[in-house]
C-alpha cells in the first residue's frame, strides 16, 4: 500500500509515521503532488497556527490539491481544522472540505485542552471496533461545532466535533498517534479502508 503523510512544514509527521509503521506499514513524507495524487492513502498531519500553516499549503501549491484528491485522506488535529471552511484563528480561510467554521472555546475554559477525552456517538467506519466514551489524546485551543458532517462528539466546557467526515475525507481533532491502542486501532480502520 502506497501512503503518503503531507509533509508542508506543519510538524508532527514523524511521529505519525512511526505510529503507521508500528501497524506494519510503510509511509512516505512528501511535498510532491504526483506522490500525493497516486497515493493508496493520504494523512494530512498539523501542528501549530492555522494561518502559518496555511501560508505553507498555499506556498506548495497544495491547497488546491488536496481538496481533489479521491482516495481516502485522514486530517489529524489542525490539518482536520484546515479541511474546514475557515477557521477564527488568524482569520484563515481553509480548504472548505467540510462545511463548518473553526472557533476558539469560549473564555470560561481554559486553554488549550492538554490531555484525555472521551469521544462518543462515534458514526464511521473509522471508528469500528471502538467502544463509546474511549479516551483519545487532544492539544487544541480551537475547535469544529457539532455539523452535519460530524462523526464523533467530545465535550470541553461544550459539545464538539472530535472526527469529521464527508466522502473520502476523515479528519480527527485529537492525535491517534498519541491515543494508545485506541489511536493505533483508528489508524488502522482508516489505513484498512
Amino acid at each position: 500500500m502506497n501512503i503518503v503523510i503531507i509533509n508542508y512544514g506543519a510538524g508532527n509527521i514523524q511521529s505519525i509515521k512511526f505510529a503507521i509503521e508500528r501497524l506494519g506499514y510503510q509511509a512516505i513524507l512528501s511535498d510532491n503532488e504526483q506522490d500525493i495524487s497516486t497515493a493508496d492513502k493520504v494523512i494530512f498531519p498539523g501542528v501549530g497556527e492555522a494561518g502559518s500553516a496555511m501560508a505553507k499549503l498555499r506556498s506548495s501549491g497544495l491547497e488546491k490539491l488536496v481538496p481533489q484528491l479521491r482516495q481516502p485522506v485522514l486530517g489529524i488535529c489542525l490539518g482536520m481544522q484546515l479541511m474546514c471552511h475557515s477557521s477564527e484563528e488568524g482569520k484563515t480561510q481553509g480548504l472548505g472540505i467540510f462545511d463548518t467554521e473553526v472557533v476558539k472555546f469560549p473564555n470560561r475554559v481554559k486553554v488549550p485542552q492538554i490531555g484525555w477525552n472521551q469521544i462518543e456517538n462515534l458514526k464511521s467506519p473509522l471508528f469500528q471496533g471502538i467502544p463509546e466514551k474511549e479516551h483519545i489524546y487532544l492539544v487544541h485551543s480551537f475547535y469544529a461545532p457539532i455539523c452535519k458532517e460530524t462523526i464523533a462528539e467530545s465535550e470541553y466546557g461544550l459539545r464538539y466535533s472530535a472526527a469529521l467526515g464527508k466522502d473520502n475525507f476523515f479528519g480527527v481533532q485529537f492525535h491517534p498517534e498519541k491515543s494508545s491502542a485506541v489511536g493505533s486501532q483508528i489508524l488502522r480502520n482508516f489505513l484498512e479502508m
